[in-house]
Protein backbone atom coordinates (compact mmCIF):
# COMPACT_ATOMS: atom_id res chain seq x y z
CA UNK A 1 0.00 0.00 0.00
CA UNK A 2 1.45 3.40 -0.86
CA UNK A 3 0.40 6.68 0.71
CA UNK A 4 1.07 10.43 -0.39
CA UNK A 5 1.19 13.01 2.16
CA UNK A 6 1.40 16.90 0.95
CA UNK A 7 1.70 20.12 2.47
CA UNK A 8 1.76 23.51 1.77
CA UNK A 9 -0.45 25.34 -0.37
CA UNK A 10 -2.48 28.41 0.52
CA UNK A 11 -3.52 31.80 0.38
CA UNK A 12 -1.30 34.28 -1.36
CA UNK A 13 -1.51 37.74 -3.14
CA UNK A 14 -0.69 37.76 -7.11
CA UNK A 15 3.60 37.43 -7.79
CA UNK A 16 3.93 35.66 -4.56
CA UNK A 17 5.37 32.80 -4.10
CA UNK A 18 4.52 28.97 -2.66
CA UNK A 19 5.76 25.46 -2.01
CA UNK A 20 4.16 22.15 -2.08
CA UNK A 21 6.03 18.94 -0.90
CA UNK A 22 4.58 15.47 -1.12
CA UNK A 23 6.19 12.31 0.27
CA UNK A 24 5.50 8.81 -0.69
CA UNK A 25 5.92 6.13 1.73
CA UNK A 26 4.80 2.27 1.72
CA UNK A 27 5.52 0.17 -1.13
CA UNK A 28 7.41 2.43 -3.35
CA UNK A 29 9.08 0.34 -6.32
CA UNK A 30 9.96 1.27 -9.46
CA UNK A 31 8.71 4.70 -9.74
CA UNK A 32 8.31 6.11 -13.16
CA UNK A 33 6.98 9.60 -12.27
CA UNK A 34 6.37 11.80 -9.72
CA UNK A 35 4.56 15.24 -10.15
CA UNK A 36 1.53 17.96 -9.82
CA UNK A 37 -1.48 18.11 -11.45
CA UNK A 38 -4.19 20.55 -10.81
CA UNK A 39 -8.13 21.49 -10.89
CA UNK A 40 -9.54 24.80 -11.23
CA UNK A 41 -13.54 24.97 -10.02
CA UNK A 42 -15.48 23.57 -13.17
CA UNK A 43 -11.81 22.30 -15.19
CA UNK A 44 -10.69 18.92 -15.62
CA UNK A 45 -7.50 17.81 -13.83
CA UNK A 46 -4.01 19.27 -15.71
CA UNK A 47 -0.97 18.26 -15.55
CA UNK A 48 1.44 20.78 -13.87
CA UNK A 49 4.84 19.53 -13.64
CA UNK A 50 6.30 15.86 -13.42
CA UNK A 51 9.80 14.49 -13.22
CA UNK A 52 10.47 11.02 -14.00
CA UNK A 53 12.92 8.42 -12.56
CA UNK A 54 15.98 8.43 -11.74
CA UNK A 55 16.73 6.19 -14.84
CA UNK A 56 15.92 8.64 -17.25
CA UNK A 57 17.89 11.43 -15.59
CA UNK A 58 15.51 13.00 -13.73
CA UNK A 59 13.64 14.47 -17.15
CA UNK A 60 10.74 16.78 -16.28
CA UNK A 61 7.76 18.21 -18.29
CA UNK A 62 6.07 21.36 -17.58
CA UNK A 63 2.48 22.81 -18.61
CA UNK A 64 3.02 25.70 -20.85
CA UNK A 65 1.23 28.19 -18.58
CA UNK A 66 3.68 27.35 -15.79
CA UNK A 67 7.13 27.52 -17.77
CA UNK A 68 9.48 29.47 -16.34
CA UNK A 69 7.73 30.23 -12.92
CA UNK A 70 7.37 26.74 -11.37
CA UNK A 71 9.96 24.39 -10.37
CA UNK A 72 9.99 20.61 -9.65
CA UNK A 73 12.41 18.90 -8.11
CA UNK A 74 12.62 15.58 -6.20
CA UNK A 75 14.67 14.06 -3.42
CA UNK A 76 14.78 9.95 -4.43
CA UNK A 77 16.48 8.91 -1.03
CA UNK A 78 12.94 10.46 0.87
CA UNK A 79 10.87 9.59 -2.33
CA UNK A 80 9.97 13.12 -2.06
CA UNK A 81 8.62 15.99 -4.78
CA UNK A 82 8.36 19.42 -4.64
CA UNK A 83 7.15 22.34 -6.47
CA UNK A 84 8.80 25.77 -5.95
CA UNK A 85 6.03 28.27 -7.39
CA UNK A 86 7.12 31.85 -7.86
CA UNK A 87 5.04 34.76 -9.86
CA UNK A 88 1.83 33.02 -8.70
CA UNK A 89 -1.02 34.69 -11.37
CA UNK A 90 -4.68 34.17 -9.83
CA UNK A 91 -5.30 31.80 -12.60
CA UNK A 92 -2.96 29.50 -10.79
CA UNK A 93 -6.19 29.13 -8.17
CA UNK A 94 -7.05 25.88 -8.24
CA UNK A 95 -6.78 22.17 -5.58
CA UNK A 96 -3.13 20.66 -6.39
CA UNK A 97 -2.40 17.28 -6.25
CA UNK A 98 0.63 14.94 -5.73
CA UNK A 99 0.70 12.09 -8.68
CA UNK A 100 2.75 9.30 -8.50
CA UNK A 101 3.28 6.86 -11.15
CA UNK A 102 4.69 3.50 -10.35
CA UNK A 103 5.03 0.78 -13.50
CA UNK A 104 1.96 -0.91 -11.96
CA UNK A 105 -0.44 1.55 -10.34
CA UNK A 106 -1.11 4.95 -10.19
CA UNK A 107 -1.70 7.53 -6.55
CA UNK A 108 -3.14 10.78 -6.15
CA UNK A 109 -2.39 13.12 -2.96
CA UNK A 110 -5.36 14.20 -0.90
CA UNK A 111 -5.21 17.94 -2.81
CA UNK A 112 -4.17 21.08 -1.37
CA UNK A 113 -5.83 24.23 -2.30
CA UNK A 114 -3.42 27.23 -3.91
CA UNK A 115 -5.52 30.58 -4.14
CA UNK A 116 -3.82 33.38 -5.66
CA UNK A 117 -5.93 36.46 -4.75
CA UNK A 118 -4.84 40.07 -3.58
Amino acid sequence: QVQLVQSGGGLVQPGGSLRLSCTASGNVFNIHTMGWYRQAPGMERELVAIIRSVGSNGLTTYAESVKGRFTISRDNAKNTVNLQMDSLKPEDTAVYYCSLQLLTAHYWGEGTLVTVSS
